[in-house]
């Protein structure tokens, strides 16, 4: 039997990543360009690029918009999160929600050896992958019918 789907298997790798000392108004056009609700801040050390903040389109609306500030006045490292739930790539897709569900986060950055990013998992990629389980779910009952009705018609 195949073990369960981990962080590893589901999230997405090419993480977009910034400095902490990047203006706010490029990271919101970074984010718009490449499509993505959040950016990775993220530090150099020894083994590769380890995640210092995130800053997600709502940290821009509502530490920013919201209160009317000139986001080229302020850095990335002014706005981010620095208290970052994140997830290792082995972690099950069932650790992933638990995280999710009590740091209260939709975005989770995926950690390999020694804290390194190795990804970025949403909650739309989790969503994703259980509907595949669904799916398969679902045709187990419709396999089920057609077997019976050729051996019993």
């Amino acid at each position: 039997m195949k073990e369960a789907a981990t962080a590893g298997d589901v999230c997405t790798r090419n993480v977009v990543v910034v400095p902490a000392s990047l203006a706010v108004d490029e990271a919101a056009r970074l984010m718009r360009e490449r499509h993505v609700g959040c950016v990775v801040v993220v530090e150099q050390g020894d083994g590769g690029r380890l995640p210092a903040g995130i800053l997600t389109d709502r940290d821009i609306v509502t530490a920013v918009v919201a209160q009317a500030v000139d986001p080229k006045s302020l850095r990335v490292g002014d706005v981010m999160s620095i208290d970052v739930a994140s997830v290792r790539e082995h972690d099950t897709l069932y650790d992933v929600l638990a995280t999710m569900r009590s740091r209260g986060v939709r975005r989770l950055p995926v950690l390999g050896p020694h804290g390194v990013l190795a990804g970025i998992l949403s909650q739309d990629d989790v969503l994703s992958a259980i509907a595949g389980q669904l799916q398969a779910l679902a045709s187990v009952q419709v396999r089920e019918q057609r077997r019976e009705a050729a051996i019993r018609p």
